[in-house]
């Protein structure tokens, strides 16, 4: 499997990134009445389809959320079999309060925190990195 499994080498080049927008997670029964095009994730469970999307999208198909979030990308390419990273950052998190809702992706991981909490997020997570360097 190709990526990054050390979880030093993780920490020490991960580069978060702020992604503009505002993102939220919703739940829907048919799919089918969601175009592809307007998700950035989606995860099938028993009571739904889970949905993240951006928050305008949202409203715009008038879905409910509670949550509107910012999405941080982690630059570094992470193996899927990467053991630590997320326990790591998430507990520098906690430190501060911010919870954090993870997706692991391909080729990176991406961290979902409460809207108010984005670019403190990001700085911490900056701070984690340095330090490891």
């Amino acid at each position: 499997m190709s990526g990054e499994t050390k979880l030093a080498d993780l920490v020490k080049n991960m580069t978060p990134r702020l992604n503009e927008g505002a993102y939220v997670f919703v739940t829907v029964k048919d799919i089918n009445k969601i175009d592809r095009a307007d998700t950035v994730g989606e995860f099938k469970e028993a009571e739904g389809t889970t949905l993240v999307m951006e928050k305008k999208k949202a409203d715009e198909y008038r879905l409910s959320y509670e949550y509107v979030a910012s999405w941080i990308t982690l630059m570094v390419r992470s193996s899927l079999e990467a053991v630590g990273l997320t326990a790591h950052f998430s507990a520098a998190l906690a430190k501060h309060h911010i919870s954090c809702n993870v997706i692991a992706g391909y080729y990176h991981d991406h961290i979902f925190v409460d809207k108010k909490d984005g670019k403190k997020a990001v700085q911490i997570l900056m701070e984690l990195c340095n330090s490891s360097k």
